[in-house]
């Protein structure tokens, strides 16, 4: 390679690894300067990872070079997963009756300052709102709502904000940081679904009640923008935003005769006067679950009833927008679709991954198909149902009622992506603990819900550093 120019070797040196560029580079000055490239370790850094949020004020501490071989270490270490080596696990005490739900209050984006930490909050059956160093296993702050049963938990890490939902259908904004009570919303509904999503650069906040009605709201005052009705007199409980941040996905998983619609966003954010917001019914009944896939803007999967001999199907649909003189409307072209296995039931789990596949947990085992509906891999390497599926673009993690979570990392081989089943992280004592009902990532720790024997639930915290 003595005779290729500067950007031949940079065009060679890009399809090396990590520890074959580091060697490269002591040839001689020329293949140094080429293996030290900044454009060369910026190109290898967007080529692997999603998410390379290069934004982040602790990447400013690093070059491309140094954040490539740090995350790329980091990562060797979350598919490794030996104990004490490559993670510390502790568990989280402090609550008082079962974790109802939780969420990261840090972004999902890799940071290597020592000051960083993960958070997390949980909401509580008891009403307690609490934020949590997972790092630390300690307390940040706490709030309690004893009048308003809690219900679920959403949070906006980029705001740092916490939204909380209660009976009658009280929404509640926290501020992250100090768990102060920023603003209240009451939608006089016995509960209420919520999805978060960015529009036109500002935050918005959609909630699905009991009743049928859509409610946007403005973040973090919650100003009411529209209300619209998305089904009569149905539980509006399935709510799911779209890659892209266009669409919205509203059905109800209980209510087997309700419709699942597909609105656009910003007929919901900036409504007309003169106009209904812009939605489309899907051609589809009985619905059981839904999944945008996250390498596509607007492609939706949903998981139901066929109506021959009780078997499940999935549809997959692109949502486009049509526009003719007089109007735009939506419209659901269909992608595939297929009928699933018998073992497959409404209460499966149901995730995508990049364009064209899904997961789903189906009691004991973790299947792979294509949307066409080609199985590509099961995997039984739990002991009782799987309860939860975390999916990014580097790991599935399940966590399952045998007390275990199991680490799965996607490869690339031979032109295509595979699943490999890694290890196991284990949650404790039998004694203490009925099982995982939750799990959760952030690319640098893992944090599952474990259900306590007396009634008391905890958190198990993997954090992984180097």
């Amino acid at each position: 390679m003595g005779s290729l120019s500067l950007d031949g070797l940079l065009h060679v040196f890009s399809f090396l690894e990590a520890p074959d560029l580091l060697r490269a580079a002591q040839v001689d000055k020329f293949w140094n300067a080429a293996a030290d490239s900044t454009a060369l370790w910026r190109k290898l850094c967007l080529e692997r990872w999603v998410f390379c949020n290069v934004s982040h004020s602790s990447f400013e501490t690093f070059t491309w070079k140094e954040y490539y071989l740090h995350r790329s270490q980091l990562e060797h270490k979350m598919a490794s997963g030996s104990p004490s080596t490559d993670y510390i696990s502790k568990a989280i005490k402090g609550f008082k009756g079962e974790i109802i739900s939780m969420a990261y209050l840090t972004a999902y984006e890799y940071s290597f300052q020592k000051q960083e930490r993960s958070i997390m909050c949980t909401l509580g059956s008891d009403g307690l709102i609490q934020a949590w160093d997972i790092h630390e296993g300690e307390e940040i702050w706490s709030r309690c709502v004893p009048d308003l049963p809690p219900q679920s938990l959403v949070t906006l890490p980029r705001f740092q904000l916490v939204i909380t939902t209660h009976v009658k259908g009280t929404i509640k904004v926290w501020n992250g940081e100090t768990g102060a009570e920023q603003a209240s919303f009451s939608t006089h509904s016995s509960s209420c679904t919520l999805a978060t999503y960015m529009a036109n650069d500002s935050p918005f906040l959609t909630a699905a009640t009991a009743g049928g009605t859509l409610y946007t709201l403005t973040v973090p005052h919650l100003n009411e923008v529209s209300r619209v009705t998305a089904s009569q007199s149905s539980n509006v409980n399935l709510l799911l935003c779209s890659t892209n941040m266009k669409w919205i996905v509203t059905g109800s998983i209980v209510n087997l005769e309700s419709p699942t619609k597909v609105f656009h966003i910003d007929s919901l954010t900036s409504p007309s006067e003169d106009n209904l917001p812009l939605s489309t019914c899907l051609p589809i009944m009985n619905c059981a679950a839904a999944s945008w896939a996250p390498s596509e803007e607007a492609r939706l999967t949903i998981m139901h009833g066929d109506g021959w001999a009780g078997h499940m199907s999935i549809t997959t649909f692109d949502i486009i927008t049509k526009k003719s003189k007089y109007k735009m409307e939506i419209q659901a072209h269909e992608v595939a679709s297929c009928v699933l296995p018998e073992t497959t039931t409404r209460s499966s789990l149901l995730r995508s991954h990049g364009a064209d596949m899904i997961l789903l947990g189906t009691g004991c085992e973790l299947k792979l198909f294509s949307i066409f509906g080609t199985q590509l891999a099961v995997f039984q390497d739990h002991q009782r149902t799987i309860s939860s599926i975390w999916v990014d673009p580097s790991r599935v993690i399940t966590a399952s009622w045998d007390l275990s979570l199991r680490v799965y990392m996607w490869k690339r081989e031979s032109n295509t992506t595979v699943l490999k089943s890694c290890y196991h992280l284990l949650g404790g004592s039998h004694r203490w603990a009925r099982g995982f009902t939750d799990v959760t990532c952030d690319g640098v720790s893992i944090v599952g819900a474990l259900a306590g024997r007396d009634g008391t639930d905890f958190l198990r915290a993997y954090t992984f550093s180097l």
